[in-house]
C-alpha cells in the first residue's frame, strides 16, 4: 500500500466512524415507533428487491466459484429467496417484539431516601466483521436499529456485490422512517486494511463482534483495541445417555447432523454410553452412512461399525475430538459414564453447543448444570441454537464469552445496563 493509499483509507475510515457514531447520538433517542417502521419497510424492500438481490449475488457466487471457495463457505454465500423470507420475517418479528431501550428495573428505596435501578441503553456503536453470508447484513442492521445502536459491516470480499445491495436497501428503509442512513454503513473496500482500522477505532467503535472462521477470529480478538464479543469455533457434542428413548435419539442425531453441515451448530461429535452403545450405534451408524457421512470413532465405535455394509469408519485421532469440520463427517465416542461425557464435552468442546438425550431427569439436570457452555440441551437437537430459533428475531452471532453476552446475541446483547437514581432533594451526611 502506498503512503497516499494508506492515507485516503484513513480518511475514510474516519469518516465512517463520526457519521457512525453521530447516528448512534440519534438512534439511542429514536421513538420505538421510527425504528419499528424502518424494520417494516426493510422487510417490504427485501421482498420486492429479490431479482437485484439474485442478480447480484449471481455474481458473487460466480466469482466465489472460480476462485476455489469451499462448498461449505459457497453455501453460505447463497442468497436464495427462502434466505430472503427468513430475513425479511426477522425484521418483521424484530418489529412486533418488545423494546427494551429505556427499561428501568430493579429500583430499590434506600434508607437515605433515594431509589437506584437500573435502565437498559444501547451499546453505542459496533462494528460487524464477517465471511460469507450476506444474510447477516440483514441481521446486523435490523438488531442495529431495534437496539438503538449504530453499526459498520464489514462483509467478506467474496460477498461484495450482495452485502452492497443488502445494505442499499437498509439506508432506504431507514430514511424512510426519518431515521439516520448513516446508522448502517457498510466498508466498501475489500482492502484487508480497513478491518485493522476498524477495530481500532477506539474514539468511534464500543464493541467489534466477529464472525466467520477461526482464523479471523483469532486475528481479530489478538490485534483488536476495541472489545470483542466472539466465539471461535461450534464443535457442538449430542450425548446418548444409558436411559434414552431410542427411536427419539435417532430422529435428534440425524436432524443434528446432517439437517445442514456448514453452520456452527451442527453436531460435530456423537458421545454415546456404552450401556447404549450397542443397539444404538448401528442403528445410527446406517442411517449416517446413507446419508453420506464418514465416521471417525474410537476403538469401541470401530468395532461395533466395522462390519456395517458400505460404512465409511477410520480411527479417530486426537485432533478429531475438538474438530468443527462443517462438513459430512463425524466423531464418535463411547463413554462408560455421564461424567465420563460431561468432562469429554469440557475439555474438547468449544463451549458453544451441546445436548443430552435421556429419559433419566436427574442425568439430564446435571448435565444442564455441569456442561460449560453457552447452550445446553436436553431431547432436542444442536440446531436450534440460533437467535432466530430462541425467538430473538435475529441474531447478531454467537458468544462463547462468559462477559456481557453468552449464547445468542439478540437485542439485549446489544444493550448494556447504567445505574440510575432517582431522589427528590436528599443529600448525603
Amino acid at each position: 500500500m502506498t503512503e497516499s493509499t494508506a492515507s485516503d483509507l484513513n480518511l475514510y475510515m474516519t469518516g465512517v466512524g463520526v457519521a457512525a457514531r453521530q447516528a448512534s447520538r440519534v438512534m439511542a433517542a429514536a421513538p420505538t415507533a421510527a425504528k419499528n417502521l424502518a424494520l417494516q419497510a426493510l422487510a417490504r424492500r427485501l421482498r420486492q428487491a429479490g431479482p437485484a438481490l439474485a442478480k447480484a449475488n449471481a455474481r458473487d457466487l460466480a466469482a466465489a466459484a472460480k476462485a476455489g471457495l469451499d462448498a461449505p463457505l459457497l453455501d453460505r454465500l447463497k442468497l436464495t429467496p427462502a434466505v430472503i423470507a427468513t430475513i425479511a420475517e426477522g425484521c418483521e418479528q424484530l418489529a412486533a417484539m418488545h423494546d427494551p431501550v429505556g427499561e428501568i428495573t430493579g429500583v430499590k428505596r434506600r434508607p437515605s431516601g433515594i431509589s437506584v435501578g437500573q435502565m437498559r441503553v444501547p451499546l453505542g456503536v459496533f462494528g460487524m466483521i464477517y465471511e460469507s453470508r450476506p444474510n447477516v447484513t440483514i441481521e446486523a442492521a435490523s438488531l442495529a436499529i431495534k437496539s438503538g445502536n449504530a453499526c459498520i459491516l464489514r462483509g467478506g470480499s467474496e460477498a461484495l456485490h450482495s452485502n452492497l445491495a443488502l445494505a442499499q436497501l437498509v439506508s432506504l428503509a431507514l430514511a424512510e422512517a426519518g431515521l439516520p442512513a448513516e446508522a448502517v454503513q457498510m466498508i466498501n473496500t475489500t482492502d484487508r486494511a480497513a478491518v485493522g482500522l476498524l477495530i481500532t477505532m477506539v474514539e468511534f467503535v464500543d464493541v467489534i463482534i466477529p464472525r466467520g472462521g477461526k482464523g479471523l477470529i483469532a486475528r481479530i480478538s489478538a490485534e483488536a483495541k476495541v472489545p470483542v464479543i466472539k466465539h471461535l469455533d461450534g464443535n457442538c457434542h449430542t450425548y446418548v445417555d444409558a436411559e434414552v428413548d431410542f427411536q427419539q435419539a435417532l430422529t435428534v442425531v440425524i436432524n443434528a447432523k446432517t439437517q445442514k453441515y456448514s453452520p456452527c451448530n451442527a453436531t460435530e461429535s456423537l458421545l454415546v454410553h456404552a450401556e447404549a452403545a450397542g443397539d444404538f450405534l448401528p442403528h445410527i451408524g446406517a442411517l449416517l452412512t446413507a446419508r453420506g457421512v464418514e465416521l471417525r470413532g474410537c476403538p469401541r465405535t470401530l468395532a461395533l461399525l466395522g462390519p456395517l455394509p458400505g460404512a465409511v469408519v477410520t480411527a479417530a485421532t486426537e485432533a478429531d475430538w475438538s474438530e468443527e469440520y462443517l462438513a459430512p463427517i463425524l466423531s464418535i465416542k463411547v463413554v462408560d459414564s455421564l461424567a465420563e461425557a460431561i468432562a469429554h464435552i469440557n475439555r474438547y468442546g468449544s463451549h458453544h453447543t451441546d445436548a443430552i438425550l435421556t429419559t433419566n431427569h436427574a442425568n439430564a439436570m446435571r448435565f444442564l448444570r455441569e456442561v460449560d457452555s453457552a447452550s445446553v440441551m436436553v431431547n432436542t437437537s444442536t440446531r436450534f441454537a440460533d437467535g432466530f430459533e430462541y425467538g430473538l428475531g435475529a441474531e447478531i452471532g454467537i458468544s462463547t464469552d462468559k462477559l456481557h453476552a453468552r449464547g445468542p446475541v439478540g437485542l439485549e446483547g446489544l444493550t448494556s445496563m447504567k445505574w440510575v437514581v432517582l431522589g427528590q432533594g436528599e443529600v448525603r451526611n
